[in-house]
């Protein structure tokens, strides 16, 4: 396989548009809602002490001190390696907004 990069933009949109605790719902990972806190199993030590950061779109285990963005996250869980990860969560993407239309007078 040749050595295909992803493109800096589109792996930033993956990690920060894919909002990590949606993932985590519609991957059907165990995840609870307690206290107003989105708490998963962490899928290194299976310990249900983990929590979701929305302003930063992180996970975080606090047992094993492990943090996930939605690429280590699909990579654990899926057991895959990063570029298979990409190509399966790039489909999940929000449409990328259209760029400023700029228009000119006469």
């Amino acid at each position: 396989m040749a050595d295909a990069r992803f493109d800096d933009s589109l792996l930033r949109r993956v990690r920060n548009d894919i909002p990590i605790d949606w993932l985590i719902e519609h991957f059907r990972w165990p995840f609870k809602r307690r206290l107003g806190q989105f708490v998963f199993l962490c899928p290194n030590c299976q310990e249900m002490r983990s929590d979701v950061k929305r302003d930063t779109n992180l996970g975080r285990c606090f047992h094993c001190e492990t943090n996930y963005n939605p690429i280590d996250f699909m990579m654990s869980v899926r057991q895959c390696e990063f570029r298979d990860a990409v190509a399966y969560l790039t489909p999940f993407l929000p449409p990328a907004p259209s760029p400023p239309t700029t228009v000119t007078t006469p």
